[in-house]
This record gives C-alpha cells, structure tokens and sequence, in this order.
C-alpha cells in the first residue's frame, strides 16, 4: 500500500507494556531472629540486587542469544549485537536477575525496557531492507524514545550514526548516565519531543520508535531519506502491530506484520 507523492499518507501508530513477572522478593524471606538485624538486612539486599555476578560474562548473553534464536531471530548482526551490549548495566538492580530472559521490566516514569526479543525483531526488520543489505549497517538511526538507553547502545553497534531523542527529562538523565561507560561516540541523546523527529541531523536511512498512537507523524516521514526505511508500532483494526514504511522516489510504502502491545506516543516534554 502506498501515499501519494504529494502527501505522505498518515497511519494509525504505538514502551511495550509491563508485563507482570512471577519474583520471589528477598525481603520475603525469613530472617533468623539470633542474627543481628543489620547483618541479615544486608544479606537479603545482596540477594535481591546482585552487584553483577555472572551477569558480566559474555556466556550469559551468549544463552540469551541462543534463545532467541531458536524463538525465530535469524539477523546475525543483530544477534552479535545482543551478545554484545550488557543488558543488566540498563536493568534496575531490583531485577538484574532477570536482566536475560526475554521480558520487558519497568524503568520508572511507566515506561520498560523492551523484551530483547521486540527490540530484535524491530532491529532485524530494519536489516531486512534493501539499502541496509545493500550498505552491510543501518546508516544515519533516529531513535524515537530512548528510555533507559538499552535500544540506543545496540543501534550504535549497527549504525554509523545514531540520534535518539526521549520526552522525558528524568529518563533522557538516566540514559545518558548508564550510556556514558560504553563511550559510544556515535551516540547523540536528545530531550525532546518526540513527535517532532530531529531535523537538524535528518535526513535518516533508518527510524525506529518505542511508541506510538493513532497517527504516524508527518515529521517522521519528512526526516525519512529516500530509500530509508521506518518500523514503529501502530494501531490497526483493534490492536497494535509492527508497521514497516519504505520511502521511495514517489511514494511511502508500508508493510504489516507481527502484533505487538506498547504504550501510546505523547507529545511535548515532561
């Protein structure tokens, strides 16, 4: 399906939504009353947070990497790249346990970290157009909601440049923070509002966005480059799916496929 060449067509668009996870809460557990108080606090906060045991080790991500493989993942750049980026260092320490398995987990401010499977499967769909195989990389990226800044680290892995933008102040802090020891050089993190893109880095061979409403905004496709290629979630019918626009010459072309649940794109900055 395609827009016209004057007037980009507008779609209906869509954080993934919390899924609660089964946990068994540290603080749950029984005390011995002989022990002194401080002593068995302090073993139960180590227990509930680990500081990075294991986690560190490129065998983890490794498992994790397999998983998702065998769930269907097939992009192995995209896969590298999984196996790279340390997912725990973007994980509240509450619930670096379940920094790899394959879950969305809070951030704070209502918003998650995608499931790795989400994040791959948006990465791999952009891998799949003709001008990023033809490229071997994603190019120029413009990241839309950066949240904790797990998506934005593995995207400049894949890209020559990256542009992530986050509405949220308290979040758009948060990201740089924890982006700040991988020293991604070709990582630029914007406050602002999403829905308007960057135009001053624009135009991108590539944008991929963590939210999304009923409308796919007309920033985005201006900011889009000819060849380029944009995945968001976007309602259709009653739920969201993941729509793929391809522009071109004359046109803006889009692709439906898998369903997916992710939290509605807001304007302004908060």
């Amino acid at each position: 399906m395609s827009g016209n060449g004057s007037r980009p067509p507008k779609f209906p668009l869509g954080l993934d939504k919390v899924t609660p996870t089964k946990r068994t809460s540290a603080s749950a557990a029984t005390l011995r009353p002989q022990r002194p108080l401080q002593e068995a606090a302090a073993e139960a906060q180590r227990r509930s947070a680990p500081t990075g045991v294991g986690l560190d080790s490129a065998g983890v991500r490794a498992r994790m990497v397999t998983r998702l493989r065998a769930d269907g993942l097939r992009c192995e750049p995209v896969l590298e790249a999984l196996g790279r980026v340390p997912r725990h260092l973007f994980v509240d320490s509450a619930l670096v346990v379940q920094a790899y398995e394959d879950t969305s987990l809070p951030i704070g401010l209502g918003q998650t970290i995608s499931k790795p499977s989400v994040v791959g499967r948006m990465i791999e769909l952009m891998y799949a157009s003709p001008a990023v195989r033809a490229r071997g990389h994603l190019g120029r990226v413009l990241e839309i909601g950066t949240g904790c800044g797990y998506q934005a680290a593995l995207l400049s892995e894949l890209s020559t440049r990256v542009v992530s933008i986050e509405r949220l102040k308290p979040l758009h802090d948060k990201a740089r923070d924890l982006l700040a020891p991988l020293r991604r050089d070709n990582l630029r993190l914007v406050y602002g509002d999403g829905r308007l893109g960057h135009a001053p880095a624009a135009p991108y061979d590539c944008i991929i966005a963590a939210a999304g409403g009923d409308d796919l905004p007309q920033a985005w496709l201006d900011q889009l480059a000819i060849g380029g290629r944009l995945v968001a979630p976007m309602l259709a019918g009653r739920g969201q799916v993941l729509m793929v626009v391809d522009r071109h010459e004359s046109d803006w072309v889009r692709h439906v496929h898998e369903a997916v649940h992710f939290v509605p794109l807001k304007s302004g900055v908060a």
